[in-house]
């Protein structure tokens, strides 16, 4: 057998692969028989729900109707919104202190800081809020002085000073204070320590540098888990019920307590907190998406709508 012999098979073998064009192919796509049955069965299960809950006689929807505008319904909405951002602004401005001391090398601060948090954090929210609702049992009277002396400047009545609504602002603030802090301090300590080197070795100080270098990068990491405890803190709220805070809660307690409504009234506070805990998603995700910018993969925003409630680009085939 001679070499041209040889040759000519593997000579012909790429015309004969070429012959078969990718493009003739028959294109078979993937049947998700198992996402159908899934999705099927979620419609299925959703609309019973629904069904059930629309030809439900011990759910009187006439009564949902006329007191989801009620003007007892606004009012406890403002009470609830003006604790949430007071609370939310207390927890933030506070956090970011006591996570700073925190992270001081004075072992007396940062033990001091450490304490704060144990005892807040430690300890259930409704527990602080009837504490704080009942301080005039503890102290009768609240005095500002001179310690160790008798010298007395300032002294009033326990109840005249911290009402209701003081005693809600305290104990959400304070509560959020001692999770907020862990939330920075968590923050702070992602931005590598070479950044407050290099700024230190500028002649920048420690507190600039933390206003300017560190805070400003640790916010990537800040931003969501304070987003959701802004929302944590909203329906929080309703704790407030328990030492009559006139929240949205407490004013429609007051109501089903005399027309024994309880069910329409609740779900009249479940509609209203899903809208504003709905609204508040909002601002999380441009938040995240500014924040955000220049650490993604694959070039998808974070927190936009469309991942916010699911629903993806279409992979391109």
């Amino acid at each position: 057998m001679s070499a041209s012999d040889i040759r000519t098979p593997l000579a012909a073998a790429p015309a004969e692969v070429g012959d078969a064009d990718p493009a003739r192919l028959p294109a078979v796509p993937v049947r998700h028989y198992g996402q159908w049955l899934a999705a099927a069965l979620t419609a299925v299960g959703v609309s019973g729900i629904l069904w059930s809950l629309g030809k439900n006689p011990n759910i009187h929807w006439a009564v949902v109707r006329d007191y989801l505008t009620e003007g007892l319904v606004f009012r406890g909405l403002w009470v609830t919104l003006w604790l949430t951002v007071a609370a939310m602004l207390i927890g933030i401005v506070g956090g970011t202190v006591v996570a700073v001391i925190r992270l001081s090398s004075n072992r007396v601060l940062s033990s001091a800081a450490a304490t704060f948090v144990w005892l807040f954090r430690g300890t259930p929210l409704l527990v602080q809020l009837i504490l704080w609702g009942n301080l005039g049992a503890i102290y009768p009277q609240l005095m500002v002085g001179i310690p160790f002396t008798h010298i007395t400047l300032f002294q009033a009545q326990t109840s005249s000073v911290i009402g209701a609504s003081a005693a809600a602002l305290l104990a959400l603030g304070l509560n959020e204070i001692a999770y907020a802090s862990e939330i920075v301090r968590a923050g702070i300590e992602s931005v590598d320590s070479g950044q407050s080197e290099a700024a230190q070795s500028l002649g920048m100080s420690r507190l600039h540098t933390m206003r300017r270098i560190v805070l400003p990068q640790a916010m990537r990491v800040i931003v969501p888990p304070m987003g959701n405890e802004t929302i944590t803190m909203l329906k929080s709220t309703a704790l407030v019920s328990v030492i009559a805070g006139h929240d949205l809660l407490t004013n429609l307690q007051d109501v089903y307590s005399q027309n024994y409504q309880v069910i329409p009234l609740l779900i009249v506070a479940s509609v209203w907190y899903l809208a504003l805990t709905s609204a508040l998603s909002v601002p999380q995700a441009w938040l995240e998406r500014r924040f955000g910018r220049g650490h993604r993969i694959g070039g998808n925003r974070p927190g936009s709508l469309r991942r916010m409630f699911g629903f993806n680009r279409k992979a391109t085939r």
